[in-house]
This record gives structure tokens, C-alpha cells and sequence, in this order.
């Protein structure tokens, strides 16, 4: 694969593309916490390997941790746009209210919510905690294929994850509340510990 794809293959690249399409995009979304910028990632992420295919090491086992170092690169750019963007926004006046009639899905809230609630308690951490979260966590990636995508040692990524499960520890220790007359227990930062389910488009 590696050989077709450095080729210029393209039925080759569309199989990368199949394979790990979305893995690509739940990865950006976790870090965005925005749909529509996780598909604009995702596009980005595969617009740039094939820019720079000819890069790709010729040896190596799954390509996964390379284009996943792409989207947290990518990622990064977007987030940096975006506060760019608000902060421009900010200065100026709001616009008019509307109305907004459409009707949301319960589903649908309830993984916006979710959603959120993980983006609030991964906005406490450092962003390069953040990166090594979602690769080793989310993503499944190993330590060695972590520290290839984001391309730090990988002693860095140990201690980035040690110290990220560290501080959401804490942050579910002081986020949680007594129990609800439901028994549930409000802590934003324990969904933040667990994979969210993973979009289906």
C-alpha cells in the first residue's frame, strides 16, 4: 500500500481514504468539538497526504498514525483560525435575533451535550495533552505510533498522558457533585476519560 500510495496510485489512495476516513474525522472532531469543522479537517488531512505522498516513508506497518498526525496538525491550524475568528467577531455588534424553528432529534442533543461537556474538561488541559489523549485513547494509537504522528519521543508521550489522566482525575474530583433524584452523578470531566460514540454519517 505504501508503494502504490508514494506512486500516485489512486484507486489506492480511495482505499485509504475508505479505510480510514472516519477514524480521521472522529479524531477531529474530539480535538474541535465542531462538526462542520471536522469535516473540513478531514478533507484538509487527506488533500495534504496526497500533496506530500512522495514523503511517506516506504517502510512502516498501518498508515494510520501518519494521517492522523496530519488531522492534529490540522486541527491545530483550524483552532487557531477559529479564535481568530471570535475574537474579530467580539468587536463587532451582534446580529439580529432569529427565530430558530428546527426541530433537534433527542439523540441529537444529548450528543451535543455530551459533546460539550468533553470539549469543557479537555479545554483544562494543555493543548499537546490534548493531542496525545485522543491518539492513544481515542484514536487506539500505541505509544510508538503516537509519538510517529505527532513526531516527539516517545517518553514525551508517556508523560503528556500521564499527566493529562492526571489532571482530568482531579477535575472529576472537583466537578463532582451529591447525586441527582436520579442518581446521577454531574461531572463533566469524567466523559472526558471515555471514547465518545463515534459518529455514523
Amino acid at each position: 500500500m505504501r508503494a502504490r500510495i508514494r506512486a500516485g496510485d489512486r484507486s489506492a489512495f480511495a482505499e485509504l481514504y475508505e479505510e480510514h476516513a472516519r477514524t480521521v474525522y472522529n479524531h477531529a472532531l474530539r480535538l474541535t468539538g465542531d462538526w462542520s469543522a471536522a469535516e473540513e479537517v478531514m478533507s484538509e488531512t487527506f488533500l495534504a497526504a496526497w500533496r506530500t505522498r512522495e514523503r511517506l516513508e516506504p517502510d512502516g506497518g498501518s498508515l494510520r498514525p501518519w494521517l492522523l498526525g496530519i488531522a492534529t496538525h490540522k486541527v491545530h491550524n483550524a483552532n487557531r483560525s477559529r479564535r481568530r475568528r471570535l475574537a474579530f467577531l467580539a468587536h463587532r455588534p451582534p446580529p439580529p435575533a432569529v427565530a430558530d424553528f428546527a426541530e433537534e432529534t433527542a439523540g441529537r442533543i444529548d450528543d451535543a451535550r455530551t459533546l460539550a461537556a468533553v470539549q469543557d474538561a479537555l479545554g483544562r488541559l494543555r493543548r499537546q495533552e490534548r493531542e496525545v489523549l485522543a491518539l492513544c485513547v481515542w484514536a487506539g494509537l500505541d505509544y510508538q505510533q503516537t509519538a510517529q504522528a505527532l513526531g516527539i519521543p516517545v517518553g514525551t508521550v508517556r508523560s503528556r498522558l500521564s499527566r493529562a489522566r492526571a489532571k482530568l482525575g482531579r477535575l472529576t474530583e472537583e466537578n463532582t457533585e451529591p447525586r441527582r433524584d436520579r442518581g446521577e452523578v454531574a461531572s463533566e470531566a469524567v466523559f472526558a476519560a471515555l471514547p465518545l460514540q463515534e459518529e455514523t454519517r
